[in-house]
């Protein structure tokens, strides 16, 4: 019996890998994500990071009603903006018949990245601890 598994930290990297194994067997390029995937996946960042930040502050704080419900705003708000930005992008594409984002990906598929040595060097400069 031929079975399959995916391993990961969270629910989301579980889904991500699951997108991509089944990207691999549909011929779609791998690693891309969908603009609304890409809005899903920075909501549930953006919401991670309340979380976290909220569990971070000393005990009697983060246990206060204050903090709750500034973690609650900033989840609803995130949802409200992931919800708009998606109805947004289906209503573009209902009215432009999806060539909108079509020309976005193709675009995408085209860009050429190049960058001359004096560039190079100017970013390894800005990176480089002082």
């Amino acid at each position: 019996m031929a079975s399959l598994s995916f391993e990961g930290e969270t629910h989301g990297e579980i889904v991500q890998k699951v997108r991509r194994w089944l990207a691999s067997l549909e011929g779609e390029e791998e690693g891309h994500l969908t603009a609304v995937e890409a809005i899903e996946q920075g909501a549930e960042v953006t919401k991670e990071a309340l979380r976290i930040i909220a569990s971070a502050a000393p005990g009697p704080i983060a246990q206060s009603e204050v903090v709750k419900a500034l973690t609650g705003a900033g989840y609803k708000a995130t949802d409200q903006l992931k919800k708009s930005l998606i109805e947004g992008l289906d209503s573009l594409g209902e009215v432009t018949g999806g060539s909108v984002v079509k020309q976005a990906r193709d675009a995408r598929k085209s860009v050429v990245y190049e960058m001359n040595a004096q560039m190079a060097r100017t970013i390894l400069k800005a990176l480089r601890p002082r």
